[in-house]
């Protein structure tokens, strides 16, 4: 029995090396996690034990994820979506639940299975992988899309649905003459508990949290959140009802504070860690040998819900106003199984309502579907150009009316993303009276800025027709004004082969990719920090009573040695970087030159730092400090040596000047 230590290191590394495999494919990390889980499971390679103590350490993770989607939960947002909510959502959940009730009813018998843990089983099934949809979503910038939009109503409508759930799946292990009074009773304690905390405690909440940010504390802060959560959690948990549920209600009661957003990027790293742990807990309570030996039941379990799923779906979908193509792209990855399955799986378990022969097919079944997820969603399109039958058609209106918008344009120019960026771009054109096209994925702002009468079209820019349509042969210039770096990159590529001499500006966050834009052929990179420091700086020098000109002389130069100037800062403890990879950012680096380093007395072209891919920006020598040295300098003893480079590459600078070659 491996102790605490070694149990944590073993989860530690596993998952290390489990979700830096699956992101190498560009796959969610809960997949690795899934596998780890297989890998290191009692059934496979034994070296974590399937104790209470890990499940109830991996129950901490659906208990953040509760806690996350009652602070997401918007009654505003919730009516926006309502037709989809309520009417595709909602129909889906309560016909497949009625689909599985009705199947436990006529079969049911034969596989020791009553009507509770069927209705168990239908609840398990009837969800969707909120977790790897919305990430595949957004990195596929398909959030705002059709089919997008009416996925992330279904998977709203799933994530509250757990809520009565977790309420009503407990109860049924009393008696059938007992059931109903149990149901409703359970029923009674949830409302009861939802109606005391979010009446008395959502002011005395504001309150308190008033209280705790005065005191400046981050600390503090945090041991209040944490002691939030998990009070209402084991609240919950004293009263018969699931922790995750008290979790829920902790969120909806800071939902509507002004440290929503605050509180949602301090509970972000438990509840990925600890949700990361609980796909591992999943993946270690499948016992592989019973799957090889039921593989013909695992089949049926897999294929039959998946197929009853997507035929649902498309049809509700059909019903609902989606074309077909749209149907088809929003029925297939629903039909997948979701991390809220395996809780109501699991909590049906915890109370004996299924055979464990019959978890075990269910819980392989519904892992195969979660791993096929991702290949579901990137295969709806082809799919739905094949069978939907007015796709081709929805297709090439969509065509249509981005030519019909630039038809009667010359030297326009291109916009990329209409947000706010491309907003203002738009707006200086005009004033300029020069013409453009933009093209937008979400529908109401590119429905709202046509109304009133912006050049803006609905079209996928990182799209070889969509550019051609758009005039990216008559253009003058082409704007790629959204961030993605890597939708940037196909719309560079694709803007060059239809046109190769139309200029490419990009804007970008930071200076991570500015390198590999400029490669791939952007006439200008754009970096938002970078322009942000330029407009700080020159507004603080013109106060401090610096020449006007001379503020603008520095802005150019620094814009026209492509920001070479200002890129690369010195790291903090605390700096934050958000969505970028720290070993890619550059940095600068201070390195002082002792008298028995060996890089005294010798030039900086003799020590050939360029290849070890470091840059030196500066030398100070007697408090005289030196930009941009030439080759010919000598160092001597005292110097300090400023670098600029990635992490290894200072590395290695630094090996190269304190450390003989």
């Amino acid at each position: 029995m491996p102790t605490a230590l070694e149990l944590t290191l073993i989860l530690l590394a596993a998952s290390v090396i489990a979700v830096a495999m699956v992101r190498l494919f560009h796959q969610p990390p809960v997949l690795g996690y899934l596998v780890v889980g297989i890998a290191i499971g009692p059934h496979a390679l034994a070296w974590v034990p399937d104790t209470a103590e890990t499940r109830h350490l991996a129950e901490l993770g659906i208990v953040f994820l509760m806690f996350s989607i009652g602070l997401e939960f918007s009654l505003p947002r919730l009516r926006s979506m309502r037709s989809i909510v309520l009417g595709l959502g909602m129909t889906q959940v309560i016909l497949t639940l009625g689909a599985t009730l009705v199947a436990g009813f006529v079969v049911g018998s034969n596989f020791g299975i009553g009507m509770p843990g069927a209705f168990a089983l239908g609840a398990a099934l009837a969800m969707s992988s909120t977790a790897i949809l919305m990430k595949l979503l957004v990195e596929r910038l398909e959030l705002e899309t059709e089919h997008g939009r009416r996925i992330v109503g279904v998977l709203l409508l799933q994530d509250l649905a757990v809520v009565p759930l977790l309420v009503i799946v407990p109860s049924l292990t009393a008696p059938p003459a007992q059931l109903g009074m149990a149901i409703l009773i359970a029923s009674a304690k949830a409302a009861l508990l939802l109606l005391v905390l979010l009446l008395g405690g959502r002011s005395l909440l504001r309150a308190w949290f008033h209280l705790v940010a005065r005191r400046r504390s981050q600390e503090l802060f945090m041991l209040n959140l944490l002691l939030l959560t998990l009070g209402l959690a084991w609240l919950a948990d004293r009263v018969g009802l699931s922790p995750a549920l008290g979790a829920f209600v902790a969120g909806i009661l800071l939902s509507e504070t002004e440290y929503r957003h605050h509180v949602e990027e301090d509970v972000k790293p438990f509840r990925d860690v600890l949700l990361g742990l609980f796909f591992v807990t999943i993946g270690m309570a499948l016992d592989l040998r019973v799957v090889l030996t039921q593989l013909p039941w695992v089949i049926a379990a897999l294929v039959v819900p998946m197929g009853f799923k997507f035929a649902l779906t498309l049809g509700l979908a059909r019903v609902f106003g989606a074309h077909p193509g749209t149907a088809i792209k929003t029925a297939l990855p629903l039909a997948a199984a979701g991390e809220f399955g395996f809780v109501l799986i699991n909590l049906a378990s915890d109370h004996q309502l299924l055979p464990v022969p019959l978890q075990q097919v269910v819980l392989a079944a519904m892992l195969l579907s979660m791993l096929t997820t991702p290949f579901l969603l990137a295969s709806g399109a082809r799919l739905a150009l094949r069978f939907g039958g007015s796709e081709w058609m929805l297709r090439a209106l969509e065509l249509h009316r981005i030519a019909a918008r630039s038809m009667s344009t010359e030297r326009h120019v291109v916009i990329c993303g209409y947000g706010r960026s491309g907003q203002h771009l738009a707006k200086m054109l005009e004033q300029e009276n020069i013409g453009y096209v933009a093209l937008d994925l979400d529908p109401d702002r590119v429905r709202e800025a046509a109304a009133a009468g912006h050049t803006v079209v609905y079209g996928d820019a990182a799209r070889r027709e969509t550019l051609m349509v758009a005039g990216i042969t008559r253009a003058a210039a082409l704007v790629v004004s959204f961030s993605d770096v890597r939708a940037a990159l196909r719309v560079i590529a694709f803007a060059h082969e239809l046109n190769p001499r139309v200029p490419v500006i990009v804007r970008t966050q930071d200076d991570a990719d500015l390198d590999r834009l400029l490669a791939a052929g952007a006439t200008e990179v754009v970096p938002e920090v970078f322009e942000g420091s330029l407009m700080l700086g020159s507004h603080a020098l013109v106060l401090l009573g610096i020449p006007l000109a001379r503020v603008i002389r520095r802005v150019r130069d620094a814009r026209d040695s492509r920001y070479r100037l200002l890129r690369g800062y010195f790291h903090g403890a605390d700096d934050t970087e958000d969505g970028l990879e720290e070993p890619l950012q550059v940095r600068l680096h201070t390195i002082v030159l002792e008298a028995d380093a060996p890089a005294v007395g010798r030039s900086l072209q003799d020590l050939d730092l360029a290849t070890t891919g470091v840059e030196v920006t500066a030398v100070r020598r007697r408090g005289i400090l030196g930009d941009n040295p030439s080759g010919d300098l000598v160092l001597q003893a005292g110097d300090i040596v400023v670098l600029r480079g990635t992490v290894a590459a200072l590395e290695a600078g630094e090996q190269r000047l304190l450390l003989a070659r």
